[in-house]
Parts: C-alpha cells; sequence; structure tokens
C-alpha cells in the first residue's frame, strides 16, 4: 500500500484531526493522552524521545514505546529529536510499527536541546535538515512530520516551512514564537507568522501557541487558515479545554488516577507532575499539603493528598468563600480548571540606573559573586546545605584538588590505574590486551587464566577416562557361549 501524503494523510489516518495534544516531555505519557482523548482531543503525540537512544537501548523503547500501545491511543504520531540522518532513521524504523507517523523536533528551545544540538538549535541548519527528512521519507512506511518555532522575520519563515515540504514534509506545526522566547521572556506567539506559512506551503498546518479556551481554537483557525490546532501548558491545566469545560480539579484529578491505574505501569513523577500542574492554584493556598505531595512515594499516597485537597475545596464551597477573600485575583475559583497566565516580563531599566522610586530596588537581584573564602553570607542555599553537613569544607576554586587528566579522554585518571588511564579507557584496553587492574576491580587476565587452567584439568580427566577404557578386557560375546 502506497504512503499516504499531504491533506490525504491528515484526512483519512488523521480523520481531519483539529484539536492536537501537543509532545510534552514526561508530560503526554499514555494515560495523560487517553485521558485528553476522553474531553475531546483528536489526535496525541508521544513525548520528545532522544534518537540515539531509542536506538541504542531496548529498555527505553519497551518503557517510552512500546509498552503504551493502545487501540484507543489512535491517531497517535511519535517525536524524535535527532541531528544525525542515519539515526534519525533508524529510530524510525524500530517506532514506525506503533505509531501512524514520525515526528522531528525543531522546536524545543531548552539548553538542554543546545548542548546537544537538536530541537529549534538546528533551524539554521538547512542543509541537514534536508537531508535528515529527505532520507527518512524514502526509507519509513510512515509519513514525516516537523514541528517547528518561527523566525523573527517572516520571509524566512516562510522559506524554512518550504524547504522542510520539498524535503518530504508532510505535515507541519508551526509554535508562533522563537527560539529566544521561553520562560519568563515566552510572551505572545506570533499567528501572523502562522497565516503566511500556511498561504504558502501545500501540506497541513498545526497551530501551536496562545491556546487558553476553546474559543482561541476557533479563533485561530479562523484567524490562520490552519486544518489544526495544538495545546500543549493549556491542555495540562485543563484537560477539558477541547470540550470548552472548566470542570472542578478534583474531577480530571480523580479520573486521571483511575486511568493510571488501569494502565500500568506509569512512572510516579509523570503523575506528581501531573496533580501539581492541576492543583497549582490550590496548593498555593495549601502549603501543607504541597510538602506532603512533593514526598509521598506511592501511587496511592499521590491519590490520598489529591483527595485531601479536594475536601477543603469542598469545605470553602460549603462555607460560601470567595475566591477574592484569598486575594488571588484569579477569573475563576481556585478549585476549577483553568489556563495558566504567565505574569509578563519585566521592563528593562536602561544604563542600570532606576527610571523613579519604584524601581529603585529590583524584585529579584542576582546573588553577589562568592568571596573567595566562601563565607555563609554569599554562599547559595545548596552550598549552604553542604557547609551544615561538613563545617570544613570549602568552595574556594583554588583550594579543589588537581586530577590528573585520563591520557585518552581527558576524565580524571585512577591513581592506581596499572595503565593510567580512567575506568572507561581502562577497561576497553585492559579487556583488548588480557590483562588486569586492581584498582579498577579488573580480571581479565586472571579470569583467563582461570578457564585456561578449568580446562586443562577437563582435559585431563578426559585423558585419564579414556585410558582406563583401553586397559579394560574386551567382553566375551554370550551368543557363541
Amino acid at each position: 500500500m502506497a504512503k499516504l501524503q499531504g491533506f490525504t494523510f491528515w484526512k483519512e489516518t488523521l480523520k481531519e484531526a483539529r484539536f492536537v495534544v501537543a509532545p510534552m516531555v514526561d508530560q503526554s505519557e499514555l494515560a495523560w493522552r487517553l485521558l485528553s482523548r476522553r474531553h475531546g482531543a483528536h489526535l496525541c503525540y508521544t513525548p520528545m524521545l532522544h534518537a540515539q537512544v531509542f536506538v541504542r537501548d531496548a529498555n527505553y523503547r519497551r518503557e517510552n514505546l512500546y509498552n503504551e500501545v493502545c487501540e484507543e491511543d489512535r491517531p497517535l504520531i511519535t517525536q524524535f529529536c535527532a541531528n544525525n540522518p542515519e539515526v534519525f532513521v533508524q529510530a524510525g524504523l524500530l517506532a514506525q510499527n506503533h505509531c501512524d507517523a514520525i515526528d522531528l523536533n525543531l522546536g524545543c528551545p531548552q539548553m538542554i536541546a543546545k548542548r546537544g544540538r537538536y530541537g529549534v538549535f538546528l533551524q539554521d541548519e538547512w542543509d541537514l535538515l534536508e537531508k535528515m527528512i529527505r532520507l527518512a521519507n524514502e526509507k519509513l512506511s510512515v509519513p514525516i512530520t516537523c514541528k517547528i518555532r518561527v523566525f523573527r522575520d517572516i520571509e524566512k519563515t516562510v522559506r524554512y516551512a518550504q524547504m522542510l515540504e520539498r524535503a518530504g514534509c508532510q505535515l507541519l506545526t508551526v509554535h508562533g514564537r522563537t527560539k529566544d522566547q521561553k520562560g519568563a521572556m515566552t510572551g505572545i506567539a506570533s499567528w501572523e507568522h502562522i497565516r503566511e506559512v500556511r498561504k504558502a506551503v501545500n501540506i497541513p498546518v498545526f497551530a501551536n501557541g496562545n491556546i487558553q479556551h476553546l474559543s482561541d481554537v476557533e479563533r485561530c483557525i479562523q484567524e490562520t487558515g490552519v486544518q489544526g490546532v495544538m495545546s500543549a501548558e493549556g491542555n495540562l491545566h485543563n484537560p477539558a479545554l477541547f470540550e470548552g469545560r472548566s470542570p472542578p480539579v478534583w474531577e480530571m484529578a480523580e479520573e486521571y488516577l483511575e486511568v493510571v491505574k488501569q494502565y500500568p505501569p506509569c512512572s510516579l513523577s509523570y503523575v506528581r507532575a501531573h496533580l501539581f500542574k492541576l492543583w497549582h492554584r490550590t496548593l498555593q493556598l495549601h502549603h501543607d499539603l504541597r510538602e506532603e505531595l512533593a514526598k509521598v512515594k506511592t501511587l496511592n499516597g499521590l491519590a490520598d493528598i489529591s483527595k485531601q485537597l479536594r475536601l477543603r475545596c469542598q469545605e470553602e464551597i460549603a462555607k460560601g468563600k470567595d475566591v477574592d477573600e484569598k486575594g488571588s485575583g484569579l477569573p475563576l475559583p481556585h478549585w476549577i480548571c483553568q489556563p495558566y497566565v504567565r505574569p509578563p516580563p519585566k521592563e528593562p531599566v536602561a544604563n542600570g540606573n532606576s527610571q523613579g522610586p519604584e524601581v529603585e530596588k529590583p524584585v529579584c537581584q542576582k546573588r553577589a559573586l562568592e568571596d573567595s573564602d566562601g563565607s555563609a553570607d554569599t554562599l547559595s542555599k545548596n552550598k549552604q546545605k553542604k557547609r551544615s553537613r561538613n563545617p570544613n569544607k570549602n568552595f574556594c576554586p583554588e583550594l579543589k584538588p588537581k586530577y590528573i587528566k585520563c591520557e585518552q579522554c581527558g576524565n580524571p585518571k585512577g591513581n592506581k590505574c596499572v595503565f593510567n588511564l580512567c575506568r572507561g579507557c581502562c577497561k576497553k584496553k585492559a579487556y583488548k590486551e588480557v590483562a588486569d587492574c586492581p584498582s579498577h576491580g579488573l580480571r581479565f587476565k586472571t579470569k583467563a587464566e582461570k578457564r585456561q587452567a578449568e580446562e586443562g584439568d577437563r582435559k585431563e580427566d578426559m585423558d585419564m577416562d579414556r585410558s582406563c577404557c583401553a586397559l579394560q578386557p574386551p567382553l566375551q560375546n554370550q551368543a557363541s557361549l
């Protein structure tokens, strides 16, 4: 059967999906995807998977994709981060039978993506991206899709999208923010960029950014002309966003916990993170339960904390307390699922001088550089904890011990290593040369000699058995008697 492409792929395989749950690291796992589908989502993505680790590690494949295969969880797109065409294709070949498409992440703006050279930090390497997508489109049996961020220049963003389409991308998700718009500087996504991309390409386009309510979804589709809208943070705070509802938080939390129990296993850290997102505003008022939620070690324990939060909210409702009594300033009571609105970034102060009495003292100041003696007043909280455990600990860089580097890789070498190498390099060399290194606990030579001695003993036993058989007189033929 020929591989479906473009709009045919969107209509037949993705069933004309309009409401899409974004790929979210450690957050868009099977249980959350099923919950979102129950409340209006048409299409879901897996969390971003690292292509190189996926190819190398069978346990990683099993835990992050193979164990999460479920008939209810379709259509499904698996997303990878990668910077090597061959590795990306190998990961796609291992995943293609468990999903409906393979997505290349070109939008992650986090520092780990910069260090790993993937995500949005590949957006200027057009030759590499074209080769990756073209090769994957030729080798894989499922379509290739991409998720990108925009450039500041609309024309460059359009050329970028057209290049991806020519290379073989069959569906494009455009996050209307640049790579610098993250954290406190997230700001507003540009639907204008998305609209111009949609006009310029002949493949389906999903929009991502500024989605807090169902009305935003409909408005985005009308203003940009896209085929679907993707939600990430809005979905995490209100899984019923695509239904146009804002249910009580406990309704979503309890249903999610039921799905987790119905489709094990699910990492406890994922469940905890979802509960922190759902109960975000309530936990700002009930600090004791916030601490308990962070410490609890079992799924039943997490469910118990969620139940306690529900009971406290219901007590407030019974007493007729209004949300404004707590001074929260929220449009809805804190026990109702609602979007998280990031505070706007603070205006920079020109030349470092205050412009008035209101900005004489910034709200958040950088910690002063630590003195060479590492006094307690200038240490970070983490270092102060270390100092409390070890009062003699000194954080002066000049006093830190100097390690001799491994001759091959530059890591610290073992002090008593017979090869003057680190453990990793020593292990490779000792294995190759059949040698021992007592410092690193390597016994290749000893084990080889032991095996040879055992084989020699077995050979002597066999020779002795043969000699004994040769000395025994042959049995007389009973039939001749």
